[in-house]
Order: C-alpha cells, then sequence, then structure tokens
C-alpha cells in the first residue's frame, strides 16, 4: 500500500510539472501561394505570415526549399508568443514554365515541428512569339 502512496504521488507531480510546460505553436495565414500567370524576370519574392500561439518563444531552426531555384529565408530571432513572423521566398522567375514548389519549415512549435509551405503557378516568356504572330505583325507593318 505504501508503494501505491508513493507511486500515485509521483504521477501527480509528474503531471503537474508537464502542465506548466510552457509550449511555442505556429499557425501559419496560408500554407499554399499561387503566383498564377507571371512573366519571365518579374519578382519572385512571396511571403509566408505565421503566428505564435504557444506560450513559448518560437525558434524557426531550418528552412529547406526542394529545389535551388527557390530560396527561403528563415527569421533570425525567436517569435515571441502571440507575435507574428514571416517566411520569405524567392522564386528565380528566369526559368520558364510551371511552378510546383515544397518549402519544408522546421521548429520548436508542439503542434506542428515540420511543416509544409507550397507555391505554384506559372512562368511565361511574353517576349516570344510564335512564328505566325511574328509573320502577321510584319505584314502588319507593310500595309
Amino acid at each position: 500500500m505504501k508503494r501505491f502512496h508513493i507511486l500515485l504521488l509521483l504521477c501527480t507531480l509528474s503531471a503537474v510539472t508537464y502542465a506548466q510546460k510552457k509550449l511555442a505553436n505556429i499557425e501559419f495565414k496560408t500554407t499554399e501561394i499561387d503566383y498564377g500567370s507571371i512573366a519571365k524576370g518579374s519578382n519572385g519574392i512571396r511571403t509566408f505570415e505565421f503566428t505564435n500561439t504557444g506560450d513559448a518563444p518560437l525558434v524557426i531552426t531550418k528552412v529547406y526549399s526542394s529545389c535551388g531555384c527557390t530560396i527561403p529565408k528563415k527569421p533570425e530571432k525567436p517569435i515571441a508568443p502571440g507575435k507574428t513572423g514571416i517566411i520569405e521566398v524567392k522564386y528565380n522567375t528566369n526559368r520558364v514554365g510551371p511552378i510546383k514548389k515544397t518549402i519544408t519549415v522546421y521548429s520548436n512549435a508542439h503542434n506542428k515541428p515540420t511543416a509544409a509551405l507550397r507555391i505554384s503557378g506559372t512562368v511565361e516568356n511574353h517576349e516570344e512569339q510564335s512564328v505566325l504572330m511574328k509573320k502577321t505583325s510584319v505584314m502588319d507593318r507593310k500595309n
């Protein structure tokens, strides 16, 4: 019986200690950004906004991109409870074609220690014209 009371006391103390532990949590405003159709060479910078909804400082430890054409930038300082931060993503818009990339965020957040952010869209080269368009514009200049 004595062992049972000691075990019960230890479990209670453990539960109280755990309940008092402060944790960071992360909530993103959005986890997906659609660039839409953008021109080659245009501004490829977008931001993901997040809030620390926990009661301890949030530390973004690492931000990793699925491709070298996408450069993410993490906050250097911890984000205080209740405060917001941003993760900046720069996509190389000199590459024509579809955009479909994932950015992985590592943090000390209790609810999402690893979060996936996604960007999508299409980079178009508006300078290139089809052969038919070139012929039409040359004919228009002659008239």
